[in-house]
């Protein structure tokens, strides 16, 4: 039985780090067809995707992948203690009635660039074919870095520092010195909210200053993602790829806990 990672045509730093990962570990590695019909898999074949999430709507069932993904109202149902600020899912259409200043973006999806609008007003994000999408808004907070873990049952496999101060600032977390510091709140949170997120999954957690704390700086999350459409940063590519395998891979081999966590 042969394993395949697929990747979508649209090619990425990260694309190319998880292909040389995959071919270091003697899996084979194949770039989709844009837009030729995809032929079904050769039943002797474990595939499994990386790519982004409408391109993978198209592949995931010729190819037998199941994808796994938080579910969208996944940080608004998490304990205060792990989110510093109220953050909510709510209608396009009620977001937009909302008072400022607001921070809106898609649940899981990069369907529309996140930001920060004066209300609801200014927020002219098209309703596209949903009609009336849901979406998630916040308060307002300022993020003095923040860290993406590619998380495995529940434990961190690879890190990266990705940003500080919203700027793009991609550092390893082995060796960090805030990684004692991310560790132990990732290990809080896993500790009360693993079964609320896929075995695979992406989670980004910073260290906040804003919302009810206003004065003093605090760990928080900052969203789940799916790792398989999710960059690695300065992460080990090898560990990373071991939870994209777990979060886009054969449906049959989908474990009881993940199943409501696949993507329809």
């Amino acid at each position: 039985m042969a394993d395949l990672l697929a990747l979508a045509p649209h090619r990425s730093t990260t694309a190319t780090l998880l292909a040389r990962a995959a071919r270091e570990r003697g899996m084979d590695v194949t770039v989709l067809p844009r837009g030729a019909h995809l032929a079904p898999r050769s039943p002797d074949t474990r595939a499994h995707y990386y790519g982004g999430p409408h391109f993978a709507d198209r592949v995931a069932g010729p190819l037998g992948i199941a994808l796994l993904e938080p579910g969208d109202g996944w940080l608004g149902a998490l304990p205060h203690a792990f989110t510093g600020r109220h953050v909510r899912c709510v209608p396009l259409s009620e977001a937009r009635r909302s008072p400022g200043p607001l921070f809106v973006k898609p649940p899981t999806d990069k369907s529309f660039p996140a930001a920060v609008y004066a209300d609801g007003n200014a927020l002219r994000t098209p309703s596209g074919p949903q009609g009336d999408p849901v979406v998630q808004i916040s308060e307002v907070v300022s993020w003095v870095r923040e860290f993406r873990l590619h998380v495995l049952d529940g434990e961190i496999r690879t890190g990266s520092q990705y940003a500080t101060f919203g700027r793009l600032d991609a550092a390893p977390l082995a060796g960090h010195p805030d990684e004692p510091a991310v560790r132990e709140f990732a290990r809080r949170l896993a500790a009360a909210q693993a079964e609320t997120w896929p075995s695979g999954v992406v989670l980004d957690v910073g260290l906040m200053r804003g919302g009810d704390d206003a004065g003093d700086a605090r760990w928080a999350v900052v969203e789940a993602n799916m790792a398989w459409f999710s960059n690695v940063y300065a992460a080990d590519p090898a560990r990373a790829l071991d939870v994209v395998l777990r979060s886009a891979g054969p449906g049959a081999a989908v474990r009881a806990r993940d199943a409501c966590f696949r993507r329809t």
